[in-house]
């Protein structure tokens, strides 16, 4: 298996570019760690429930050209932590790949709980493990000299990270609406949002493109 080369990425389709980087890391991984199967990159939405996942491995999900292949979901509210700790999502999901290669059993508790046999993995990957209550040995973090063997990596993925995925904001019904606030862009199209979610990115009118504000209360009264 010979080394993976890295891309020169342009500001020019940025989902496919994301996904580029993201397989690129992969392949990358493998290359050091062969036992570590071949997977599909996918960037999707991480919100399950309640809870916000930075991404799985989901075994034998997908058929390509005939063969049985894993997926590897990256969470795309995850995204705007930075190429380090997406490198980590992808590192903590290639020990899952080890232990499904190798039939070993390293969660339970429909996967949420991470036993000491993936630690052990995770740490052959070069992972930091740490224990957070009440799903085990689930927290990884990349050690410095782990980062150091990945910098080309590390380098296109920061190229590549010029975009996320909102965290969704659930609403209900009755008087919580009420605390939305009403925004209107250069063009008069309005909309009511969360004040939060207002001001931690701009929100772009897809008619006039330029960032809906929020409106006059008094023309809000009207």
């Amino acid at each position: 298996m010979h080394q993976p080369s890295n891309h020169s990425l342009s500001p020019d389709g940025s989902a496919s570019l994301l996904v580029t980087a993201l397989e690129h890391a992969w392949q990358t991984i493998r290359y050091r760690h062969p036992d570590v199967p071949e997977a599909v990159l996918v960037v999707a939405s991480g919100s399950e429930g309640k809870r916000l996942n930075w991404g799985h491995f989901a075994p034998h999900r997908w058929q390509v050209s005939g063969a049985d292949r894993h997926e590897v979901l990256v969470g795309g509210e995850g995204l705007h932590r930075g190429p380090l700790e997406v490198l980590g999502t992808l590192l903590h999901e290639a020990a899952h790949g080890l232990a499904q290669a190798r039939s070993v059993q390293d969660t339970s508790r429909q996967g949420r709980y991470h036993n000491r046999r993936y630690a052990t993995l995770a740490r052959e990957l070069g992972l930091d493990v740490a224990t957070v209550e009440p799903i085990g040995w689930s927290a990884t973090t990349v050690p410095e000299p782990t980062a150091g063997g990945y910098a080309g990596q590390l380098e296109e993925l920061q190229t590549a990270l010029v975009l996320w995925r909102r965290q969704e904001h659930r609403i209900g019904t009755g008087t919580r609406s009420r605390n939305l606030l009403a925004a209107a862009c250069a063009c008069g199209r309005r909309l009511r949002v969360a004040k939060a979610t207002l001001t931690e990115a701009p929100i772009l009118c897809g008619a006039c493109q330029h960032p809906f504000e929020p409106a006059d209360p008094d023309e809000e009264s009207n």
